[in-house]
């Protein structure tokens, strides 16, 4: 991870982006240090929090997809749940249901959208709520490092 972080903030909005995408899937990445790295450095707090979000929302599409496909990896070494953890999700998932996925940007938010997919949520659906979670997120971030920095 200390190499994805290097070349992220060394690639400026760009590595921001690919950190922004990386943070959405379950690899691990912490796109919020290259985020207020960047915020003080000079960037615009406002290209900031549109970069990270549409690379952040364009990750969580990904890891939709990857639980649309979860039915048919069912039963091989890649699936992540035994017939009775799946049984579990999905009922966490019908208590919980659609508005958990505004929790997407939170830690273990991949696996709310992984289960969105797997759910087989309406894909506007997901993108919606996904797109103000995440959106949220980096615009309360980017107010967070103009008060940590000073404007």
């Amino acid at each position: 991870m200390d190499f994805l972080l290097s070349l992220s903030l060394s690639l400026g909005p760009y590595g921001l982006a690919l950190a922004a995408f990386i943070a959405a899937t379950p690899l691990p990445m912490n796109s919020e240090v290259v985020f207020i790295a960047l915020q003080a450095a000079g960037q615009s707090p406002l290209m900031l929090v549109l970069v990270a979000s549409a690379a952040n929302i364009l990750g969580s599409c990904v890891t939709y997809w990857c639980g649309l496909q979860g039915e048919r990896l069912r039963g091989s070494r890649w699936f992540p749940f035994t017939d009775q953890g799946l049984v579990r999700a999905r009922a966490w998932f019908s208590r919980w249901g659609l508005w958990s996925l505004l929790l997407a940007w939170a830690p273990g938010g991949d696996l709310i959208v992984a289960l969105a997919g797997l759910m087989r949520v309406n894909p506007l659906v997901f993108l919606a709520l996904t797109t103000i979670a995440k959106t949220a997120r980096y615009t309360v971030l980017a107010l967070i490092g103009a008060g940590l920095l000073g404007g």
